[in-house]
């Protein structure tokens, strides 16, 4: 669907969309459902939509997606470095923001949608927003996304769905290594583009956040 619109086209159609995105671990999607009960808006979950992104994917217009699909999941981590991991990640060569803006086109635009996607870059979002507070990105301090990652991946299950039955506290380092390349990709193209970049390190609760960024949204109650 993008294909056939302009730049600005899109901006238009998408007055209505307010991004999260940001560094893993940082809270984003808790943030999220806090202002999407407060304000009664719609939530486009990027973790979620993923999961439609396979069947999309083509071979010429997303190569590395192709090629991590359909790498197994042990091989994905245990193979190479994090800053191979990090240089092979589909959405750091824009692969997935064209997805998520087709998923956006369709969903009603009578009102407000936030999307919660760790995937988006600031490049990527900067040339659709209506104003730069409409867009920003949570970077979790080192401290804090350890513990955040360390308490997510502690159930075995979800550590192997992850990394599959390598060493997962040699993947969990990995993981980390990665983000904060991420991380200081996003701060750089942030910073470039005067975009607005929050840093997490817990001693804020998710109300005072949501109540924060509501204001910078510009959400109604």
């Amino acid at each position: 669907m993008t294909d056939r619109l302009s730049i600005a086209d899109i901006r238009r159609r998408l007055a209505h969309v307010r991004w999260i995105a940001g560094g893993a671990g940082a809270g984003k999607s808790t943030v999220t459902r806090a202002l999407a009960e407060r304000h009664d808006v719609l939530v486009y979950d990027g973790d979620r939509a993923e999961l439609g992104y396979v069947h999309r994917c083509d071979p010429r217009r997303q190569p590395y997606l192709w090629t991590l699909l359909r790498t197994p999941t042990e091989d994905r981590w245990a193979s190479r470095t994090a800053e191979e991991i990090f240089h092979a990640m589909p959405s750091l060569h824009g692969e997935t923001f064209g997805f998520v803006l087709d998923d956006l086109l369709a969903l009603p635009a009578d009102r407000s949608v936030l999307v919660d996607d760790f995937r988006t870059l600031p490049r990527e979002v900067a040339p659709l927003l209506t104003r730069p507070g409409h867009a920003v990105f949570l970077l979790p301090t080192p401290e804090f996304r350890a513990r955040a990652l360390g308490d997510r991946f502690a159930d075995p299950a979800r550590a192997r769905a992850n990394w599959g039955n390598g060493d997962h506290a040699v993947a969990l380092a990995k993981r980390l290594a990665r983000d904060r390349l991420w991380d200081e990709e996003v701060r750089r193209q942030a910073r470039e583009l005067e975009l607005p970049v929050l840093s997490v390190d817990g001693s804020r609760g998710v109300a005072d956040l949501a109540t924060e960024l509501a204001a910078m949204f510009q959400l109604v109650r």
